[in-house]
Protein backbone atom coordinates (compact mmCIF):
# COMPACT_ATOMS: atom_id res chain seq x y z
CA UNK A 1 0.00 0.00 0.00
CA UNK A 2 1.78 3.28 -0.87
CA UNK A 3 1.36 6.14 1.67
CA UNK A 4 1.07 10.22 0.87
CA UNK A 5 4.86 10.63 0.86
CA UNK A 6 4.10 14.10 2.32
CA UNK A 7 2.63 12.21 5.34
CA UNK A 8 5.53 9.96 5.79
CA UNK A 9 7.26 13.31 6.03
CA UNK A 10 4.72 14.93 8.74
CA UNK A 11 4.96 11.72 10.40
CA UNK A 12 8.97 11.63 10.29
CA UNK A 13 9.16 15.07 11.49
CA UNK A 14 6.80 13.99 14.48
CA UNK A 15 8.56 11.10 15.64
CA UNK A 16 12.10 12.58 15.58
CA UNK A 17 10.88 15.78 17.19
CA UNK A 18 9.98 13.49 20.63
CA UNK A 19 13.77 12.59 20.53
CA UNK A 20 14.68 15.78 23.15
CA UNK A 21 12.01 15.20 25.00
CA UNK A 22 12.72 11.22 25.58
CA UNK A 23 16.51 12.17 26.26
CA UNK A 24 15.40 15.00 28.85
CA UNK A 25 13.13 12.04 30.90
CA UNK A 26 15.78 9.86 30.83
CA UNK A 27 18.06 10.44 33.92
CA UNK A 28 20.80 7.80 32.41
CA UNK A 29 24.03 9.19 31.65
CA UNK A 30 23.95 10.19 28.13
CA UNK A 31 26.56 7.24 26.61
CA UNK A 32 24.13 4.86 27.91
CA UNK A 33 21.03 6.65 26.49
CA UNK A 34 22.52 6.58 23.28
CA UNK A 35 24.08 3.72 23.32
CA UNK A 36 20.82 1.62 23.71
CA UNK A 37 19.45 3.49 22.01
CA UNK A 38 21.58 2.70 18.77
CA UNK A 39 21.75 -1.12 20.35
CA UNK A 40 17.39 -1.50 20.69
CA UNK A 41 17.49 0.35 17.05
CA UNK A 42 19.87 -2.10 15.84
CA UNK A 43 17.99 -5.07 17.01
CA UNK A 44 14.86 -3.81 15.35
CA UNK A 45 16.65 -3.12 11.60
CA UNK A 46 18.26 -6.79 11.73
CA UNK A 47 14.61 -8.02 12.33
CA UNK A 48 12.70 -6.10 9.91
CA UNK A 49 15.69 -6.70 7.42
CA UNK A 50 16.81 -10.62 8.32
CA UNK A 51 16.29 -11.16 4.85
CA UNK A 52 18.88 -8.79 3.63
CA UNK A 53 22.11 -9.40 5.43
CA UNK A 54 23.36 -11.86 3.47
CA UNK A 55 24.30 -8.26 1.62
CA UNK A 56 27.03 -8.00 4.00
CA UNK A 57 29.19 -10.72 2.41
CA UNK A 58 29.49 -8.63 -0.49
CA UNK A 59 31.41 -5.96 0.84
CA UNK A 60 34.99 -5.76 0.54
CA UNK A 61 38.05 -4.81 3.12
CA UNK A 62 37.90 -1.30 2.19
CA UNK A 63 34.09 -1.42 2.34
CA UNK A 64 34.14 -2.73 5.98
CA UNK A 65 36.60 0.02 6.74
CA UNK A 66 34.00 2.60 5.80
CA UNK A 67 31.47 0.87 7.78
CA UNK A 68 33.56 0.68 11.10
CA UNK A 69 34.27 4.52 10.58
CA UNK A 70 30.53 5.10 9.63
CA UNK A 71 29.37 3.25 12.77
CA UNK A 72 31.91 4.95 15.19
CA UNK A 73 30.63 8.71 13.73
CA UNK A 74 26.98 7.60 14.24
CA UNK A 75 27.96 6.64 17.40
CA UNK A 76 29.66 9.71 18.33
CA UNK A 77 27.29 12.27 16.80
CA UNK A 78 24.79 10.74 19.04
CA UNK A 79 26.88 10.66 22.06
CA UNK A 80 27.76 14.56 21.81
CA UNK A 81 24.43 15.42 20.79
CA UNK A 82 22.67 13.57 23.69
CA UNK A 83 25.20 15.29 25.93
CA UNK A 84 24.25 18.44 24.80
CA UNK A 85 20.26 18.54 25.64
CA UNK A 86 21.82 18.09 29.30
CA UNK A 87 23.96 21.68 29.38
CA UNK A 88 22.33 23.53 26.90
CA UNK A 89 18.21 24.48 25.71
CA UNK A 90 16.33 22.11 23.16
CA UNK A 91 15.88 24.89 20.67
CA UNK A 92 19.72 25.17 20.48
CA UNK A 93 20.53 21.61 20.89
CA UNK A 94 18.35 20.83 17.84
CA UNK A 95 19.10 23.83 16.03
CA UNK A 96 22.90 23.36 15.90
CA UNK A 97 22.63 19.48 15.30
CA UNK A 98 20.28 19.95 12.36
CA UNK A 99 23.34 21.98 10.71
CA UNK A 100 24.59 19.34 9.50
CA UNK A 101 24.02 19.67 5.93
CA UNK A 102 26.60 22.35 6.07
CA UNK A 103 29.57 20.23 7.17
CA UNK A 104 28.49 17.32 4.59
CA UNK A 105 28.79 20.47 1.71
CA UNK A 106 31.95 21.39 3.91
CA UNK A 107 33.43 18.21 4.09
CA UNK A 108 32.50 16.79 0.31
CA UNK A 109 34.66 20.00 -0.63
CA UNK A 110 37.38 19.61 1.38
CA UNK A 111 38.05 15.58 1.04
CA UNK A 112 36.03 14.74 -2.28
CA UNK A 113 36.66 17.42 -4.64
CA UNK A 114 32.99 18.78 -4.76
CA UNK A 115 32.82 22.40 -6.33
CA UNK A 116 30.61 24.17 -3.81
CA UNK A 117 28.20 26.81 -5.83
CA UNK A 118 27.26 30.55 -4.61
CA UNK A 119 24.20 29.83 -2.78
CA UNK A 120 25.62 26.92 -1.01
CA UNK A 121 28.62 29.08 -0.15
CA UNK A 122 25.76 31.82 1.13
CA UNK A 123 24.22 29.50 3.03
CA UNK A 124 27.05 28.31 4.96
CA UNK A 125 28.15 31.98 5.78
CA UNK A 126 24.12 32.59 6.95
CA UNK A 127 24.36 29.67 9.18
CA UNK A 128 27.63 30.65 10.56
CA UNK A 129 26.06 34.16 11.60
CA UNK A 130 23.43 32.15 12.59
CA UNK A 131 25.38 30.26 15.52
CA UNK A 132 27.25 33.20 16.55
CA UNK A 133 23.77 34.79 17.39
CA UNK A 134 23.05 31.84 19.26
CA UNK A 135 26.89 31.66 20.91
CA UNK A 136 26.69 35.40 21.74
CA UNK A 137 23.11 34.92 23.39
CA UNK A 138 24.80 31.78 25.74
CA UNK A 139 28.22 33.87 25.83
CA UNK A 140 27.43 34.90 29.88
CA UNK A 141 26.28 31.11 30.44
CA UNK A 142 29.07 28.78 30.39
CA UNK A 143 27.08 25.56 31.14
CA UNK A 144 25.14 26.48 27.44
CA UNK A 145 28.09 27.33 25.57
CA UNK A 146 29.58 23.83 26.27
CA UNK A 147 26.34 22.03 25.46
CA UNK A 148 26.05 24.54 22.12
CA UNK A 149 29.82 22.93 21.81
CA UNK A 150 28.74 19.30 21.88
CA UNK A 151 25.92 19.81 19.44
CA UNK A 152 28.61 21.55 17.21
CA UNK A 153 30.20 18.24 17.38
CA UNK A 154 27.38 16.15 16.81
CA UNK A 155 26.52 17.78 13.57
CA UNK A 156 30.14 17.12 12.41
CA UNK A 157 29.91 13.80 13.36
CA UNK A 158 26.58 13.31 11.46
CA UNK A 159 28.15 15.15 8.41
CA UNK A 160 30.85 12.67 7.99
CA UNK A 161 28.02 9.45 8.72
CA UNK A 162 26.01 11.09 5.88
CA UNK A 163 29.32 11.59 3.06
CA UNK A 164 30.18 7.78 4.19
CA UNK A 165 26.95 6.53 3.61
CA UNK A 166 26.43 8.11 0.37
CA UNK A 167 29.31 5.90 -0.72
CA UNK A 168 28.49 2.89 0.83
CA UNK A 169 23.99 3.09 0.26
CA UNK A 170 25.41 2.21 -3.25
CA UNK A 171 26.12 -1.36 -2.50
CA UNK A 172 24.08 -2.21 0.52
CA UNK A 173 20.01 -1.93 1.22
CA UNK A 174 18.69 0.14 3.99
CA UNK A 175 18.28 -2.54 6.87
CA UNK A 176 21.80 -4.63 6.12
CA UNK A 177 23.25 -0.73 6.21
CA UNK A 178 21.13 0.66 9.54
CA UNK A 179 21.65 -2.92 11.10
CA UNK A 180 25.56 -2.30 10.91
CA UNK A 181 26.16 1.12 11.63
CA UNK A 182 23.70 1.41 14.49
CA UNK A 183 25.24 -1.88 16.00
CA UNK A 184 28.97 -0.63 15.46
CA UNK A 185 27.70 3.05 16.72
CA UNK A 186 26.17 0.98 20.02
CA UNK A 187 29.20 -0.95 20.67
CA UNK A 188 31.40 2.28 20.79
CA UNK A 189 28.67 4.59 22.74
CA UNK A 190 28.36 1.55 25.77
CA UNK A 191 32.45 0.40 25.78
CA UNK A 192 33.02 4.22 25.86
CA UNK A 193 30.43 4.78 29.06
CA UNK A 194 31.89 1.14 30.77
CA UNK A 195 35.23 2.83 30.09
CA UNK A 196 34.09 6.37 31.87
CA UNK A 197 32.50 4.07 34.96
CA UNK A 198 28.93 4.19 33.83
CA UNK A 199 27.20 1.64 34.80
CA UNK A 200 24.85 -0.46 32.35
CA UNK A 201 22.22 -1.57 34.33
CA UNK A 202 19.61 0.34 34.13
CA UNK A 203 15.46 -0.63 35.42
CA UNK A 204 12.45 -1.00 33.50
CA UNK A 205 11.48 2.92 32.89
CA UNK A 206 14.98 3.70 31.27
CA UNK A 207 14.66 0.52 28.87
CA UNK A 208 11.09 1.86 27.97
CA UNK A 209 12.43 5.85 27.36
CA UNK A 210 15.43 3.62 24.88
CA UNK A 211 13.26 1.49 23.53
CA UNK A 212 10.64 4.57 22.42
CA UNK A 213 14.00 6.05 21.07
CA UNK A 214 14.37 3.16 18.71
CA UNK A 215 10.78 3.02 17.60
CA UNK A 216 10.04 6.34 17.66
CA UNK A 217 12.95 9.06 16.08
CA UNK A 218 15.50 6.16 14.95
CA UNK A 219 13.65 3.64 13.18
CA UNK A 220 9.84 5.32 12.44
CA UNK A 221 11.23 9.12 11.79
CA UNK A 222 14.22 8.17 9.85
CA UNK A 223 12.95 5.64 7.98
CA UNK A 224 9.83 7.75 6.99
CA UNK A 225 12.06 10.08 5.75
CA UNK A 226 13.97 7.55 3.47
CA UNK A 227 10.36 6.56 2.63
CA UNK A 228 9.47 10.03 1.04
CA UNK A 229 12.88 9.82 -0.79
CA UNK A 230 11.54 7.24 -3.18
CA UNK A 231 9.26 9.55 -4.12
CA UNK A 232 10.37 13.46 -3.57
CA UNK A 233 13.17 14.99 -4.28
CA UNK A 234 16.53 14.84 -2.08
CA UNK A 235 16.41 18.64 -1.22
CA UNK A 236 12.64 18.79 -0.34
CA UNK A 237 13.18 15.87 2.45
CA UNK A 238 16.30 17.19 3.41
CA UNK A 239 14.82 20.69 3.61
CA UNK A 240 11.62 19.56 5.33
CA UNK A 241 13.91 17.86 8.56
CA UNK A 242 14.64 21.17 9.23
CA UNK A 243 11.15 20.95 10.70
CA UNK A 244 12.50 18.84 13.91
CA UNK A 245 14.37 21.70 15.72
CA UNK A 246 10.59 23.60 15.54
CA UNK A 247 9.10 20.71 16.30
CA UNK A 248 11.60 19.71 19.25
CA UNK A 249 10.95 23.39 20.53
CA UNK A 250 7.52 23.48 20.64
CA UNK A 251 7.34 20.36 22.65
CA UNK A 252 9.67 21.61 24.93
CA UNK A 253 7.96 24.33 25.60
CA UNK A 254 4.61 22.59 26.55
CA UNK A 255 5.52 19.72 28.60
CA UNK A 256 8.67 20.98 29.81
CA UNK A 257 8.38 25.13 30.29
CA UNK A 258 11.46 25.31 28.53
CA UNK A 259 11.26 28.82 26.85
CA UNK A 260 13.93 29.77 23.79
CA UNK A 261 15.76 32.63 24.49
CA UNK A 262 15.86 35.87 21.78
CA UNK A 263 19.22 34.67 20.83
CA UNK A 264 18.24 31.26 20.22
CA UNK A 265 14.77 32.33 18.31
CA UNK A 266 16.73 34.69 16.08
CA UNK A 267 19.56 32.88 15.74
CA UNK A 268 17.94 29.43 15.09
CA UNK A 269 16.08 31.03 12.11
CA UNK A 270 18.89 31.97 10.72
CA UNK A 271 20.85 29.10 11.05
CA UNK A 272 17.58 27.34 9.48
CA UNK A 273 17.87 29.45 6.73
CA UNK A 274 21.02 29.22 5.74
CA UNK A 275 20.75 25.36 5.55
CA UNK A 276 17.54 25.41 3.46
CA UNK A 277 19.35 27.80 1.05
CA UNK A 278 22.32 25.14 1.12
CA UNK A 279 20.20 22.23 0.65
CA UNK A 280 18.85 23.81 -2.23
CA UNK A 281 21.87 25.15 -3.37
CA UNK A 282 22.76 21.43 -4.31
CA UNK A 283 19.82 21.64 -7.29
CA UNK A 284 21.81 24.79 -9.02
Amino acid sequence: MKVDPRAALVVGISAVSTASILIRLSTSPPLVIAGYRMLFSSIIMGLLGIDGINDLKEINGREIMLLLVSGASLGAHFGTWTASLFYTSIAASTVIVDSSPIFVVIISWIFLKEKVNAREATGIAVSILGAVIIAVGHAEFKTNLYGDFLALLGAIFLAIYLVIGRSLRRKLGLAPYTFSVYGIAAIVLLSSALSLGNSLAVNTRELLIFLLLALGPSCLGHNSYNYALKYMKASVVSASILGEPVGASLLGAVLLGEIPSISTIVGGGIVILGVYLTVFGKNE
